[in-house]
């Protein structure tokens, strides 16, 4: 592996050199060589010159991201950094991101989220920051540079670093700015007519008679999609204050962000309030205190994101095209549907329609708008920290930091009588609904450095301690139903309201708790040979007692290579840097006391006369051995930069993770109700991450380009012994269609796969076994013909395999700016390669769903296709209802996620207004995709589940909103 690696540096040395042998070496560089400063970055609990660095560590600056209109702060992370995934969630306004540090470490979702650490506090996420406020982002991806935070760190850690203030005298920035948005892509449906000709010949196809007489009649019917997407706005408006002296700094900011959706904008929308307050003070020369704290209040509602049961996105794909927005002419359709009294009506009394053939929980949109209208969740989040470092006998520093994060959030629900059809109403009562949590979490270190150098030595040395609370938490629920209201506006816990019609629930959280030491050393001889060696013993009570404490080692070395004197001064790599390390880290990602079983009630039995006694058993079996995953992990890689101008870093890394935790089946004749926990399974994750780089000054002009390219390969190595897989994601009917399986990648899909399409009779009666037996016997011409994998002469779940993996096996981001006098031009392009994506927009229950265009390519005759069944609507030979390589596509993409085009105004003419600084911008985010997926997005992310980690299965997919913006940033 080695040999290829360096085969591989090789070869892009060599492509470089050819590339760009002819660059003008007369350009000066943009800093002259004698004044240019090692960059610093951040590290856990310190900071480190980059050229010094062992580990493999991204850093992303303030400068990278301040002018990319996010809504989340964790988005802004996609496509800069090798290795680090991120696929938003959803499209919906304030979705979260979901973030994958060179892969999928665990089995559980929670268990492979990064460790986010803001100004050294430990978060649970970002989401509560204003991305306005972030210095810089530095992402710990090896085990030798995250080894520092120990039982956290297997999934990764990122470390954010917030704006402090600096002296001088007091600056005001303001940046903002405000845009439209809209959906780059509606699918391809059926239009009325269309769909009834293929309802026809369903039961035709069936023998039975066709059910629409005139399907031209219908015209093109209802778009349900130009029902449900519409124009979205967003505006950020941020202000900052900075300033101080020489004894005390502070940087003050305030933020408001508002977003509402392109998918029923008045019930999609996301509002965020953000105040933070950083300062330091020198309090004499050997004191410093200082504190960080930050405020954020969110209010948002939203649609399900990717749920195929119901919601406007679901039912605009899968309503019928015959049915009617609002009822205006009764001759359409049958006046029996609209007799009950709490059908939602428009502003002009007409009702909305109901389709008389897809109900369950598909609904008419615009009548389900009117029934969540003032629903709505919202959070209060507190974070910060106070720390006082302490310099003393010239080498030493003592620090000592206090972090907490103080959250409230809920919701508020109002229920009205409602029916939107025959499956979907609630004709009894109406219900008002709020739920109020908490959860405080704190932390405290102290840490203690030694910094010196002896001559050509430099030495560092930390040790530290750490006592750490999470989820201190609680929450209640209170329900009141049968109000005397109908509308929202009107609902209150104010009424006086019976006591039989008042529900409330309260709970507390289970407390945990965990201790850690840890130490490290970081030693460089002539800034030529690195060495960093870290240690941390993690000690946490979700584990029994015997297996409380953990040991996570890790160790670097780092050679610079161009300091040697034999490395002679060229103009081709002009610096050369070989690192390498191992490291072991940890995860703990489970609720608490899982090693143990608790008796719980509800066994209870009746006596002779029947009486109810209440009786306790055993929740689950116990496993006093249960401890932590431990991932191990090894990198080897190389900074060279090329030329003067090239950058290039390559990591090369692997990745096993040992003693995965996870619920184990277990017989049902055990008798308990919940399936106990064990550490079973190993997976690993390799990969090669490429960073490239180029910067040229040209007087009025320059140029930066950064692109970076990863690979990966999954492989799940062992599950527990007994079993060579379990099922993952399940669809409808249809059941499991990707799986963990021994040998293959996470989450892989599974299912049948076909061989084309049977076009006569002839060829279903040959399509027989050894033993001359059809192995189709309900085919008909225009099926699908199953393929037998396995051949043992029977179609049956034997034959199912391997249909390619969720997980992509290539990401890259390229970004580019130009910067030419007061113009500058930035573009930021990224994608993904190498992955399948299940489409599954359609619901295979409702045999009248609307389908999409690609049915009009179905089998309708001997030579018509051989790609598409014919139509159905008993599907015999399972054409529809199977899982199999007819419901994945590619999902490659390419997406132009961010252009902006900007113009600072001259110095003399801002200098009148007093202002140091006016730019102006435009902004065009998600402009272009490139792409061969037939869904609305192909950045897929998946289902959220707590309990599993879920990607690539599009269930009606919120896609992300094609946005237009104008910005001004304006410093005084």
């Amino acid at each position: 592996m080695n040999q290829r690696i360096s085969r591989s540096l090789g070869l892009v040395a060599v492509l470089y050199f050819t590339a760009n042998f002819s660059a003008q070496t007369s350009v000066k560089d943009t800093i002259p060589k004698e004044n240019k400063i090692d960059e610093v970055i951040v590290i856990g609990y310190g900071t480190q010159k980059k050229s010094n660095v062992t580990g493999a560590i991204a850093s992303i600056k303030a400068s990278d991201i301040e002018n990319i209109p996010a809504g989340k702060p964790e988005q802004v992370l996609q496509g800069r950094a090798a290795g680090v995934s991120v696929v938003t969630n959803s499209g919906q306004p304030g979705a979260a991101a979901t973030v994958r540090v060179r892969g999928i470490t665990s089995f559980g979702a929670g268990s492979n989220s990064p460790l986010w650490v803001v100004d050294g506090i430990v978060v649970d996420n970002i989401g509560w920051l204003n991305q306005s406020d972030i210095e810089s982002m530095e992402v710990l991806k090896d085990g030798a540079s995250s080894a520092i935070y120990g039982v956290s760190a297997a999934k990764g850690v990122i470390l954010v670093t917030t704006k402090k203030g600096k002296k001088g005298k007091l600056s005001l920035s303001y940046n903002g700015f405000y845009g439209f948005s809209n959906t780059s892509k509606k699918l391809d449906l059926l239009d009325a007519t269309q769909y009834a000709k293929i309802i026809n010949e369903g039961f035709v196809n069936d023998g039975q008679a066709p059910r629409y007489a005139n399907p031209e009649s219908f015209g093109r019917g209802t778009n349900w999609q130009d029902a449900i997407f519409g124009t979205g706005e967003k505006s950020s408006h941020e202000v900052s204050i900075t300033g101080g002296n020489e004894k005390s700094t502070y940087y003050t900011s305030f933020g408001y962000f508002d977003q509402t959706g392109i998918v029923m904008s008045d019930i999609s929308y996301y509002k965020r309030i953000n105040a933070r307050f950083n300062s330091t003070h020198k309090v004499t020369d050997f004191l410093t205190l200082g504190q960080t704290f930050a405020y954020t209040h969110t209010k948002s509602q939203g649609i399900s994101a990717n749920e195929e049961f119901g919601g406007p996105l679901a039912s605009a794909v899968n309503l019928d095209p015959t049915t009617p927005v609002v009822v205006t002419d009764w001759s359409m359709v049958d006046p029996s549907g609209y007799t009950n009294p709490y059908i939602i009506r428009d502003e002009n009394g007409n009702p909305y329609g109901i389709s008389r053939y897809v109900n369950q929980e598909m609904t008419n949109p615009r009548a389900f708008r009117h029934i969540q209208q003032g629903n709505y969740s919202w959070s209060d989040d507190f974070v910060g920290n106070v720390f006082a470092e302490l310099k003393f006998l010239k080498s030493f520093t003592f620090k000592t930091s206090l972090n907490g994060k103080k959250s409230y959030w809920g919701s508020r629900t109002f229920a009205p009588k409602y029916y939107l059809s025959p499956n979907f109403s609630n004709t009894s009562f109406n219900s008002l609904n709020k739920v109020d949590e908490n959860k405080f979490e704190w932390s405290m270190e102290n840490t203690l450095t030694y910094q010196n150098k002896f001559g050509d030595h430099n030495l560092s040395v930390l040790i530290g301690q750490g006592v750490y609370r999470y989820n201190i938490s609680g929450g209640a629920s209170l329900t009141y139903t049968n109000l005397p209201v109908d509308n929202w506006q009107d609902a209150s816990f104010n009424f006086n309201i019976p006591q039989d019609d008042i529900t409330a629930t309260g709970w507390d959280g289970i407390q945990t708790r965990k201790a850690s030491y840890f130490g490290r050393i970081i030693y460089d001889y002539a800034d030529k040979y690195l060495f960093t060696g870290t240690i941390r013993r993690d000690g946490s009570s979700k584990f029994a007692t015997k297996e409380h404490w953990g040991t996570f080692p890790a160790m670097s070395l780092g050679w610079n290579v161009h300091k040697e004197n034999f490395w002679p001064e060229n103009k081709v790599i002009n610096n050369l840097k070989l690192r390498g390390g191992y490291g072991v880290l940890g995860n703990d990602e489970m609720e608490n006391f899982r090693f143990a079983s608790f008796m719980v009630s509800g066994s209870n039995y009746t006596t002779a006369g029947n009486n109810i006694i209440i009786g306790y058993a055993p929740s689950t079996l116990e496993n006093p051995n249960l401890k932590w995953e431990e991932t191990s992990q090894l990198n080897i890689a190389a900074d060279l930069k090329l030329f003067n101008n090239f950058t290039l870093t390559a990591d090369w890394y692997r990745k096993k993770t040992s003693d995965i935790l996870r619920q184990v089946n277990i017989p049902g004749y055990v008798g308990v109700p919940n399936l106990p926990w064990a550490n079973v399974g190993d997976m690993e994750n390799t990969g090669l991450e490429l960073e490239l780089g180029y910067k040229k000054n040209w007087e009025d002009f320059t140029i930066s380009v950064n692109g970076n390219f990863a690979t990966i390969k999954n492989k799940v190595l062992r599950l527990e012994d007994d079993i060579d897989y379990f099922n993952l994601a399940s669809f409808q009917t249809m059941g499991a269609v990707s799986r963990v399986a021994v040998g293959q990648p996470y989450g892989s899909f599974y299912g049948f796969t076909y061989g084309g399409v049977f076009q006569n009779q002839a060829q279903v009666d040959s399509y027989v076994n050894a033993n001359g037996t059809k192995l189709l016997p309900n085919a008909k011409p225009g099926d699908f013909i199953w393929q037998d994998n396995n051949g043992d002469g029977k179609i049956d779940d034997n034959d199912k395999v391997n249909l390619g993996s969720s997980i992509p096996k290539y990401t890259f981001g390229l970004t580019v700016n130009l910067n030419y006098k007061n113009f500058d031009f930035m573009m930021f392009a990224q994608g993904q390669a190498g992955n399948k994506i299940f489409q599954g927009l359609r619901r295979l229950d409702m045999l009248d769903a609307n389908y999409q265009t690609r049915v009009l390519d179905r089998w309708t005759g001997e030579g018509s296709t051989n790609d598409n069944p014919r139509i159905t609507r008993s599907d015999t030979n399972l054409n529809y209802s199977r899982m199999s390589n007819y419901y994945l596509q590619k999902g490659d993409y390419v997406r132009l996620k961010i252009i902006q085009l900007g113009y600072t105004l001259p110095q003399d003419v801002t200098s009148r207004f007093g202002m140091s600084k006016v730019r102006l911008y435009v902004t065009g985010e998600n402009v272009f995709t490139f792409t061969k997926y037939t869904g609305y997005d192909p950045e897929i992310a998946g289902r959220n589940n707590s309990e599993q980690d879920i990607i690539g299965v599009d269930r009606a997919y919120y896609p992300q909103a094609r946005t237009f913006l104008l910005g001004a940033n304006i410093q005084f």
